[in-house]
């Protein structure tokens, strides 16, 4: 899925927070935003298995929200969002594409790897792929709540995440044949270092 959708969906999981302590909303918002994101760090160095912990960051996340709930504070219900931001964001990788170049060509069984389980899980492909016009949907969806918080600086976020994500889907599989160009222009000493999925284009 796309960075936006992560990002967007972990901004989601803070919405109690609004409820349950106004006052800590601005905190939970960030920390899910981060949280969403932090996994995907890991893009040019072990993509979905550096950074990526389906199972591990899942178990975290349970004690650190039930800390943020019977205790909250900027640091617990940071924490709390954070984990089970970056552990939704590795489990909903599963439902996705393959780790391709080419993801809707559907020819890796690598959706992320799984610490626990010391394996690649296979993608699912619910979401065909990052940048799947049912991507985007996903996305519009985590958006609505968000922006239905009213809050401007949320709402502009929120926004331009909407407007990156529209942008990306519509030029997603043009982009693949742009990264084997540059592929090739690459120097060969350089080429041990990039992803496997642009040393096999």
């Amino acid at each position: 899925m796309m960075a936006t959708t992560h990002a967007l969906w972990g901004m989601v999981l803070a919405l109690p927070a609004l409820a349950i302590a106004p006052e800590l909303a601005p905190i939970a918002l960030v920390a899910g935003f981060v949280g969403g994101l932090v996994p995907d760090l890991d893009l040019y160095t072990g993509h979905r298995k550096t950074f990526h912990y389906p199972v591990y960051a899942s178990i975290a996340a349970v004690p650190a929200l039930t800390l943020a709930l019977l205790a909250p504070s900027t640091l617990t219900v940071a924490l709390g969002v954070g984990l089970a931001a970056a552990a939704l964001h590795a489990v909903a990788d599963v439902f996705g594409g393959g780790l391709e170049l080419r993801p809707w060509e559907g020819t890796s069984e690598r959706a992320v790897y799984s610490h626990y389980h010391d394996r690649w899980v296979r993608p699912r492909r619910w979401i065909r792929y990052d940048g799947a016009p049912e991507d985007l949907a996903l996305a519009g969806f985590a958006a609505v709540p968000l922006a239905a918080t009213g809050t401007r600086p949320v709402t502009a976020v929120v926004l331009a995440f909407v407007t990156v994500s529209a942008v990306y889907v519509l030029l997603r599989r043009h982009l693949a044949g742009v990264a084997e160009r540059l592929v090739a222009l690459i120097p060969d000493s350089l080429f041990p270092y990039l992803p496997a999925r642009y040393r096999r284009a």
